[in-house]
């Protein structure tokens, strides 16, 4: 046997390592031989600025978010299709457009009716045709159908305050909830924590029993109800977080040992750092940036969680986990050094929890959630896929929630799944670093939508506004032009990011283009095909 030359080993060395890595390249490229567990896991008005990964200046330790983005890519230009709850929810799991419903602006409350139509495909129901156990843990703010105590259904939307649910029949099961939309099972609360029903719900029934008492308006609600609730006695609110991250850890074992060949689906929407700031007794002060920090330290400890129960099954290799956000974040004060609308500016205080630590929930970006502006749905958007993604990747290709049911369904070869996800572009290829090609093509605009019903829409660098002012939370809400003043705005984003130099007027026939192609994206259901 001949022995290589001991000069000689170090470049043998060299080249196995390159041939091993081109390997683990093309292996990747080429995915994973079985479909992967896929985790969606979905905070409720975390900032773009909140996650140190995103923004070099938060104040608020976020270890396991950003584990996740060194293990996967980071998306810094994604968006959420409304600035607010409700909207967002409706888009991620059915690839429309929640303006193509009856909800046109604003969110549900508790007691709403079911916004998913009967026959509309969701992420759930689609995957679960695939063979997937399904499984959605947290707040569903999507609408219900519960039944009045003198039999008829509760059938109306919200007119102003949230209802108590004084009328509500608790015993009789609830219909048209996450079961009833493609989910095998389900527990969680049907809307936020700042508005009634006080209590769990598992399937189809309140768990583990009604309501038996009447919960006080919550103070630090920013809707100021007026009112009362029914709530279960034993109900706390800080207690919601810690329970849904014992349930899910649970839930992944027990699947595991029951049935360790199927893929699975979880939904993991969250109810922090949403109002009420409730951080349990166990996060309190551990961010050292008061309750609103130590309350997103707990999401990111929620984040971990899941990881940590993934590695400890095996599963981390091939499960596609997403973490992001339903729109911007609430505690952030954007002041204008320079704007086209200072005249009517003011800055809108919300409470202990604004800016008394110096942090900025939405970086620089101008706006809060509920905004047209960016700080309104520019969010935090990492994937984590060992299997198929790149760790360390971060993208600039622009993407929003919506297309998050077409990214999934391309795993399948079927980027445009027939009668589903209408307004759902499939960003796989970016996911995986290869080019764009087949039936793929790159989102051509990305649409936003206010709390008050105000939409934009971006094309490249431009975003136009049909309106003037924030149509959400900050101030100006809105603004009456007069004869000769811009009725609409125009940014340059990658110019003027903080949306101060309205152009409107300088390039009227981009603006009047731009208004074109956003009047027929509203009209035209399922555009893309």
């Amino acid at each position: 046997m001949k022995i290589l030359p001991s000069k000689f080993l170090p470049w043998l060395c060299i080249w196995t390592l390159l041939i091993l890595s081109g390997i683990l390249d093309s292996a990747r490229a080429a995915g994973p031989a079985s479909p992967p567990n896929v985790i969606i896991i979905l905070a409720d008005d975390m900032g773009w600025g909140d996650p140190g990964c995103y923004n070099p200046e938060s104040k608020f330790p976020t270890p396991h978010l950003d584990a996740l983005a060194t293990g996967g890519m980071r998306f810094t230009d994604a968006h959420t299709p409304s600035s607010v709850c409700t909207p967002t929810r409706y888009t991620l799991l059915t690839g429309r457009y929640c303006w193509r419903t009856r909800l046109k602006s604003g969110v549900l409350d508790g007691f709403s009716p079911p916004l998913i139509e009967a026959d509309r495909p969701t992420i759930a129901s689609y995957l679960k045709q695939k063979g997937y156990a399904t499984a959605c843990l947290g707040k569903w703010h999507l609408g219900m159908q519960w039944t009045r105590k003198d039999g008829t259904p509760e059938d109306v939307d919200r007119e102003g305050k949230f209802r108590g649910g004084e009328t509500i029949d608790f015993a009789t099961p609830i219909t048209g909830g996450p079961t009833a939309n493609g989910f095998d099972s389900y527990f969680g609360i049907s809307a936020s924590l700042d508005m009634p029903p006080y209590c769990w719900i598992e399937n189809d029934h309140v768990w583990p029993g009604p309501p038996d008492a009447v919960h006080e308006e919550i103070p630090d609600t920013i809707f100021l109800n007026g009112g009362t609730g029914v709530s279960r006695s034993d109900f706390e609110r800080d207690q919601v977080l810690p329970e849904l991250k014992k349930r899910t850890v649970a839930w992944i074992g027990e699947h595991q040992e029951k049935h360790p060949e199927q893929p699975f689906f979880m939904y993991l929407p969250l109810n922090s750092p949403h109002l009420p700031v409730v951080p349990s007794d166990a996060f309190r002060g551990k961010s050292g940036a008061g309750d609103y920090g130590d309350f997103v330290v707990e999401t990111d400890d929620f984040a971990g969680a899941v990881m940590a129960a993934l590695e400890q099954h095996g599963l981390t290799e091939n499960t596609l986990v997403l973490f992001t956000s339903d729109n911007g974040g609430l505690w952030h004060r954007w002041e204008p050094q320079e704007a086209d609308d200072l005249a009517h500016y003011k800055p809108t205080p919300r409470g202990k929890y604004n800016w008394e630590h110096g942090h900025q929930s939405n970086a620089d970006w101008r706006g809060t959630k509920a905004d047209i502006w960016e700080g309104g749905h520019r969010v935090p958007f990492i994937i984590q896929w060992p299997a198929a993604v790149r760790a360390g990747s971060v993208s600039d290709q622009p993407v929003e929630l919506t297309d998050v049911f077409a990214t999934i369904s391309a795993i399948f070869g079927d980027p445009n799944p027939a009668d589903a996800a209408p307004d759902s572009y499939s960003f796989l290829r970016e996911l995986k670093s290869e080019p764009l090609g087949g039936s793929e093509i790159s989102r051509p605009f990305l649409v936003h939508h206010s709390l008050r019903g105000m939409f934009s829409i971006r094309e490249g660098d431009w975003k136009f506004v049909e309106a003037r002012g924030s149509g959400g939370f900050s101030t100006p809400r809105s603004i009456d032009a007069k004869p000769g003043e811009a009725d609409g705005q125009l940014y340059h984003i990658s110019e003027d990011p903080q949306e101060t130099r309205n152009l409107y007027l300088a390039e009227p026939r981009r603006a009047a283009a731009m208004r074109e192609d956003l009047e027929a994206v509203k009209t035209g259901e399922g555009l893309k095909q």
